[in-house]
């Protein structure tokens, strides 16, 4: 036996590794997708939840993308300066940002989620109606016990 065997019979079953492979190849395939647009995954996230919740708090963002704050910082300067979303003080907060998509930003958004969602649709479509809801279950109760709840609930 290679060792390529060997590790694939001694990891077969952990469920980390193919959960880590699905997630890895959903990540290429959609970065693949929205490079023509010039967006990575998290900025494409980030963009996509600002236009849901215009406004919404960095540490939001951050936890939404799966990104630490301080990526997500990045991220946002970076949008920024593309022109992509804009920021401006809180009338509330001088220290919080307000941010936005501009108009530009949405239009962008607009032409690269439906690249991402072609992707997703692809996954999803590979699956019945009963499989998805089944993954979907069974993926949230992986959750649930890693957060350290009763899968049961």
């Amino acid at each position: 036996m290679g060792a390529e065997e060997t590790i694939n019979a001694a990891v077969a079953w952990r469920p980390g590794n193919a959960i880590k492979r699905a997630e890895q190849a959903l990540i290429a395939e959609k970065t693949r997708a929205l490079r023509p647009f010039g967006l990575t995954v998290p900025q494409y996230a980030a963009m996509y939840a600002l236009s849901l919740a215009p406004g919404i708090s960095g540490a939001k963002l951050a936890r939404f993308c799966s990104v630490t704050p301080q990526s997500m910082t990045t991220v946002l300067k970076t949008l920024e300066s593309r022109g992509l979303v804009e920021r401006e003080p809180s009338a509330d907060h001088a220290q919080v940002l307000v941010t936005r998509l501009t108009p530009d930003g949405q239009a962008l958004l607009e032409k690269a989620d439906a690249a991402a969602v072609a992707v997703e649709r692809r996954l999803v479509d590979a699956y019945t109606e009963r499989e998805r809801d089944l993954l979907r279950d069974l993926l949230d109760r992986a959750v649930t016990v890693l957060r350290g709840g009763d899968p049961a609930n």
